[in-house]
Order: structure tokens, then C-alpha cells, then sequence
């Protein structure tokens, strides 16, 4: 691999433009060796020349910078000042990152220091029943020695921590940092300067916080505490410890570029300069700083003696996973994709060769088992979609994995999701094709009630699937779309994530699916005639799921920004709460429509709807997708842009508006021959699907923009801890 791809596949997305630019400087030196090219004759012309320039334009170091003659040409001259403007704006950037990380690495000191106070109180509180036995036969002098030994061992403790995470203990104390404090105090002294944070995420903390406003509260000094807080206060110096790493590496990458940068210039030019500037830079802080290698073995050192017990276990927890490729994925997609197509034209040919479309018996049969297979045909494709949004966001580079908050190491790729939607494809139509097969043969009809089973079955499978606690089939990814959908269910009884309203975001999009799957439990449930699945419809228990169904997802939603709007007090969240809410109304008014038929109706579905679909269009395009920025050099769009075509944006804002507007297909009912029934519905759902798979890539594009323009590349994690520098200041 060559460095420059190596080093842009090496970057930390977000700190992109914090980089060197290795490729900016290429491009000059492209321009240097074009000019000289031209500039000299033949090669042996320009092997005199250079010599004559080397000795007339030498460049020398003066006074710890480079000096460049004036003889020097135009584009090399260009080329030593964007050099300087670069090592200047790494050097910035480092020294801001490396203080941010030692203002880090003193809060997260004081923390542990209150860790191993507490640790020390439950310790205390667990055995104070046997010492007040053991005191009733132990002399007032063995009492008063074992206090001071506890005393002691406490006070060796906190000192061995400083030792770690903050510079080396001096035995004069004018060299001590003074965030240690004064190594006299008791365990209870440290308690008292601070205060227990509630941040944990379950219904009970949540009606706490906004209920009482406050997450606050006092120490318990009881083990289930003492582990929820070792658990967060781990999470966290793992967190920065990952951070650490990073900013090495940024370190590490940068040096390497202007040293292969000055390799290169020193190849096309001659010029022996490539040692003399690495003094320069070797002499810079990004260069000379070794902070964060610092910071970095006391850190995993503080997590190894603290918070584990074997060495291999500390090793796993501080190292990212990197995932290994596997051909057999591909090899396997591709064997189920074919498989598929296969299927779909047997399926077709069945239909074809027996007439099935022909025989109201046997349309009236496919119409009620359609509901039970589109609704895996609305997930496959929604998979599909979604392993293009995977592909794309790796392409340029958007932050995925960081934004959705997955762990690196088992999140799933596009390829992997193209897997098992295509294996999921194959299961459903071989179903399909057995069911039709078996149904429509007159000689195996014997086996028709086992064969209307074939469905129910397929949907357990799946479920016992995505619940199986055996470590297959992609656990981790599965385990973390179950919680993520249960805290979206539970909305607003947890705090709300990135993931959980992108998720629930996905939702509002499946409304045919989760009707098909109320239509699962009604054909299973209702009706036993021959034909009677399609009754259904006329079955008021049916109807009244129907529209609760559809409007679940626009209430999670709902919910979801009325609890974002309480927490951060920000009226952007009400109005988005606003835009679901119209949805709501409106997906009650179309279907109450359909059902109904009425004029009344008509008008209230047009009238909500028209609503609904202008304030989320200009929700998705203005907030969501952060475009139709007025002032921007780019018209009507933002000023940074990963596409390189622009159109590409105007074209996706034009189908947001269309496919906002194909509920009017319902309310009007337009004549769109040959397509019919549940053809037409299945169609503008996913129609809805491809809407949100184009709604997926921009929503993060923004976000990651967002987070790049922040330098936003890691997580900000809760501190167990709240401290009171007041009284810290009076103890010390």
C-alpha cells in the first residue's frame, strides 16, 4: 500500500482536516518536477543545472528555521511555506488535543481517588460487624494500631495512583501536583468533598431526573453501588485510553508525512533538505512532546492494577478489534442472490403455467397470503437498502460506527448484511414456492394444513434466531438491535441515543410491515373457512390494530423528542415532535380513509397529509440533512460536501419532496393500470423504503460533518463522581 493511501486509511474521520495536507503537497511537487521538466533540456542538461542550482541556491537551517534563497523558483518557494503553514496547524492542533487530554487525566485522578475512598468505606462497612465482636477480646491498643494500619494502607494507596496517573510523586512538596491533595486525609474526608452522579439509563432513573431535576445523591457505601461505579469509571478510562491511542497515532502519521514528503522533494529536486527540516520539526511540540506516551502507560496501567484481575483480559479491553475479511461471505452472497433469482422465477412460472391469476379461487387464496410474505419482502429490501447506506458511508469516509454508537470490532459491514438479507430471501421464497406448490396441486392437498403452518413457522425461526443466546450468527450485532429496539419502545423512559431514534427513524418507514405482521396474528386467530383469511378486514379487532400499528412508530418518535425537548431545552426538538405528530394524524385520517370511504374523511386525510408531508420535508432537508443553507458558497445547499457532484443533492431533495407526497395515491386513488390491490400498496411502501435509504446516507453525512467541524471523535461518558472544588480547596 502505498503511504498516501496508508495515511488517509489511517486518519481519525473527524480530525481529517487537522491532517497535514500530504496530498496538497504532492500536487506542488507535481508542479516543481513538471516545471523543471520543461525547464531544462535533455537529462543530461538538467543533471548540470541542478548542480549549478544546488551550489548557487543551497538551503540552510539559520537559527532553527530554513533558510530559502531568493533564487529559489516560484513553486518551490510555495512549496516550504504551505510546509510551515501545515507543521504549524499539526502543532496547534496537537498541543490543544494534549491539554484537553491532561485536564482529562486530572479529573479522572480525582475520580479514582474517590473510587478507592469508597472502595475502602464499603470495605469498612462489610466488616465492621466483626470488628465490633472481635473488639469485645481485643485491647483499646491493637484497636487504635489496626486503625492506623487501615489509615496507612489507604494513604499508600492513593499514593501508588498518583504515581500512575499523574507525574511522579517528589518527596518535597513544592513539586507535588497540587490536584493530589493532602495524602492525611481519611477515606471520609475525600467522601465528603463529593457526590454520587445518577446516570444510570433504566425507567426508574429516568422518572427520577425528571421528576426531582436533579442527579445528585449520596454515597450508600454498598457493593451494588461500589460495582456500577467501577463499571462506569472503567468505561471511562478505557474511552480515554482509546483517545490517547489516537492522538499518538495522529502524532506518529504526521511525522511520517513530512518526512516522505521531503523524501520526495529531495528525489525531484536534488536538494539534500530533507534532514535539516526534520530538525525543525523533531524540535516542534507535536515532535518533541511525549505527553501522551506518558499518559498512555500510566493509563493502562491504572486499568490493569484497578479494574481487572488478568493481564489477558486488560489486553482485549484497551486494543480495538480489527475484523478480518472473508471471502466465504462474498462466495455466500453471491450463491444466495442467484438462488433467489432462481426462486423468483419459479414462483413466476407456477403462477404462469397454472393460471393462477385466471382462477378466483386461487386469487382470493394469493391475496391473503401476500400480506404474510411481503412482510419479509419490506425487511429484505429495507436490508438491502441498508447494507448500500454501510458501502457508501465507507466510501467517503462518514463515521458510522462512531455516530450509531457500535462497538468496533463486531459491527456488521455491507457485506455481511447483504448476506443475510439474501439468506433470509432464500428461506422466505423456497416457503413461498412449497406453500403455492402444495396448495394448488390437487394430488398432495392432503398436506394443505401443515403447508398453512409453513409461514407461522418461518417467523418463529426467525425469532428464536434473533434471540438466541449462542454465539452465532452475529450475536453482538443482534444483542444490540434487541436493546436498541426495546429502549425504543420504552420511550421516554430512557434517555435517547443516536441509535435509538435513527432506529425508530427506520420504523416509521415499516408501517406496511408491522401492519402485515398484525395481520400475521389476525390470520392465525380469526376465521377458519376456507376463504375466511381475507375476513379479516371486516373484523373490527383487526381494524382497531390497524391503526395502531401504523401509528406506534410516529408515537415512539413523538415521545422520543419530548423527552429530548425536557432534557436539553431546546425548541428544535418540539417541532420535531411536531412533524411525527402530523404524521400520526395523518396516518389515522388515510386509514380510517381507506376503510371507510367517506368524503368527510377524504378531506381530513388530504388536509393532514398535506401538512404532515410539507413540515417533514422541510424538517429532513433543512435540519436532518443540514442543506438549503441560504448563505452558502453552495447554492442552496451547505458549504462542505462529501459528494463530488452537486447534483446528486438536488436530485435527492427533488425525490424527498415526490416520495413525501405518494400518500396521495391513497386519497385520490389514481388509475395506475395493470397494477392493483396490494400490488399498489406494497409499491409505495417501497417506494418509502428507498425514501429512507436515501434520507440514511444524508442524515449521517450532516452528522459527520457536524462532528468534523467539532473535532467531535470520541465519546463524552458520564463521570460516576460529582466533585466540590470548594470543598476539595478547604480540606487540602
Amino acid at each position: 500500500m502505498k503511504f498516501g493511501e496508508k495515511f488517509k486509511d489511517e486518519m481519525v474521520p473527524e480530525w481529517s482536516e487537522a491532517y497535514m495536507d500530504y496530498g496538497g503537497l504532492k500536487h506542488l511537487l507535481k508542479d516543481i518536477n513538471h516545471f523543471n521538466t520543461h525547464r531544462k533540456g535533455d537529462i543530461e542538461n538538467q543533471e548540470s543545472e541542478i548542480g549549478k542550482i544546488q551550489h548557487k541556491n543551497s538551503i540552510k537551517l539559520s537559527n532553527g528555521k530554513l533558510f530559502i534563497p531568493a533564487e529559489l523558483g516560484k513553486n518551490e518557494k510555495s512549496f516550504f511555506e504551505k510546509l510551515d503553514n501545515e507543521l504549524e496547524k499539526v502543532n496547534r492542533f496537537y498541543k490543544d488535543k494534549v491539554e484537553e487530554a491532561k485536564g482529562e487525566a486530572a479529573e479522572l485522578a480525582k475520580q479514582m481517588e474517590a473510587l478507592i475512598a469508597l472502595r475502602k468505606k464499603v470495605k469498612e462497612r462489610d466488616t465492621k460487624g466483626d470488628k465490633a465482636a472481635s473488639s469485645k477480646v481485643t485491647s483499646p491498643s491493637r484497636a487504635s494500631s489496626e486503625a492506623d494500619k487501615d489509615q496507612l494502607d489507604f494513604k499508600e494507596e492513593v499514593d501508588k495512583f498518583g504515581e500512575n496517573i499523574r507525574k511522579p510523586a517528589s518527596s518535597s512538596s513544592k513539586n507535588r501536583d497540587p490536584s493530589l491533595g493532602d495524602h492525611g486525609r481519611t477515606p471520609s474526608d475525600v467522601l465528603e468533598c463529593v457526590k454520587i452522579q445518577n446516570t444510570s439509563d433504566n425507567p426508574k432513573s429516568s422518572v427520577e431526573r425528571l421528576v426531582l431535576g436533579t442527579t445528585a445523591k449520596e454515597c450508600s457505601f454498598s457493593q451494588e453501588e461500589l460495582k456500577e461505579i467501577e463499571e462506569k469509571l472503567k468505561k471511562a478510562f478505557v474511552e480515554f485510553y482509546q483517545k490517547l491511542r489516537r492522538l499518538n497515532q495522529y502524532s506518529f502519521m504526521n511525522l511520517s508525512a513530512f518526512s516522505v514528503i521531503l523524501e520526495k522533494y529531495e528525489k525531484i529536486t536534488s536538494r539534500k533538505v530533507m534532514r535539516l527540516y526534520m530538525k525543525i520539526v523533531d524540535n516542534s511540540y507535536i515532535g518533541s512532546s511525549d505527553k501522551v506516551t506518558s499518559l498512555l502507560n500510566k493509563v493502562e496501567a491504572t486499568i490493569v492494577k484497578h479494574f481487572n484481575s488478568e493481564r489477558g483480559d486488560d489486553i482485549k479491553l484497551v486494543t480495538l478489534e480489527r475484523k478480518r475479511e472473508k471471502h466465504s461471505i462474498w462466495f455466500l452472497s453471491g450463491f444466495f442472490c442467484g438462488f433467489s433469482v432462481a426462486l423468483i422465477m419459479a414462483i413466476v412460472l407456477i403462477i404462469q403455467t397454472r393460471k393462477l391469476l385466471g382462477k378466483e379461487e386461487a386469487t382470493v387464496y394469493l391475496d391473503s397470503i401476500f400480506p404474510l410474505y411481503s412482510f419479509y419482502g419490506y425487511i429484505i429490501l429495507h436490508m438491502l437498502i441498508g447494507a448500500a447506506n454501510i458501502y457508501l458511508w465507507r466510501c467517503y469516509r462518514i463515521n458510522y460506527l462512531f455516530i450509531l454508537g457500535f462497538k468496533p470490532g463486531t459491527e456488521l459491514d455491507h457485506k455481511e448484511v447483504l448476506l443475510l438479507a439474501s439468506g433470509l430471501a432464500v428461506l422466505v421464497l423456497t416457503a413461498c414456492l412449497v406453500q403455492l406448490h402444495i396448495r394448488m396441486d390437487s394430488r398432495i392437498q392432503e398436506h394443505e394444513t401443515f403447508v398453512e403452518l409453513v409461514p407461522l413457522g418461518l417467523l418463529i425461526g426467525l425469532v428464536l434466531i434473533c434471540v438466541c443466546p449462542f454465539n452465532i450468527i452475529y450475536r453482538s450485532s443482534r444483542f444490540f438491535l434487541i436493546r436498541s429496539l426495546f429502549h425504543s419502545i420504552c420511550a421516554p423512559l430512557y434517555k435517547v441515543n443516536m441509535i435509538d431514534f435513527f432506529l425508530s427513524d427506520q420504523l416509521t418507514s415499516q408501517t406496511q410491515a408491522i401492519r402485515s405482521f398484525v395481520y400475521y396474528i389476525c390470520y392465525y386467530s380469526w376465521g377458519k373457512s376456507s376463504t375466511g383469511r381475507k375476513m379479516c378486514h371486516v373484523s373490527d379487532v383487526y381494524i382497531v390494530f390497524y391503526y395502531i400499528s401504523a401509528a406506534v412508530p410516529y408515537w415512539i418518535r413523538f415521545f422520543q423528542c419530548m423527552r429530548r425537548l425536557i432534557e436539553e431545552k431546546e425548541m428544535k426538538h418540539g417541532f420535531n415532535g411536531f412533524t411525527y405528530f402530523s404524521m400520526l394524524l395523518s396516518v389515522v385520517f388515510q386509514s380510517t380513509f381507506r376503510l371507510r370511504k367517506k368524503t368527510t374523511w377524504k378531506v381530513w386525510a388530504l388536509a393532514s397529509s398535506g401538512v404532515a408531508a410539507l413540515a417533514n420535508i422541510s424538517w429532513d432537508i433543512r435540519m436532518d440533512w443540514g442543506l438549503l443553507q441560504m448563505k452558502s458558497r453552495n447554492f442552496l445547499l451547505r458549504d462542505k460536501l462529501l459528494l463530488h457532484h452537486k447534483t446528486a443533492y438536488y436530485i435527492a431533495m427533488i425525490l424527498e419532496v415526490l416520495l413525501r407526497f405518494v400518500w396521495l395515491q391513497v386519497v385520490l386513488s389514481f388509475d395506475m393500470r395493470p397494477l392493483r390491490g396490494k400490488v399498489i400498496t406494497s409499491t409505495f411502501a417501497s417506494l418509502e423504503i428507498l425514501r429512507r435509504g436515501i434520507w440514511n446516507f444524508f442524515r449521517l453525512e450532516n452528522e459527520h460533518l457536524n462532528n468534523v467541524g467539532e473535532y467531535r471523535a470520541f465519546k463524552s461518558l458520564p463521570l460516576p463522581f460529582i466533585t466540590d472544588d470548594d470543598k476539595v480547596g478547604k480540606n487540602e
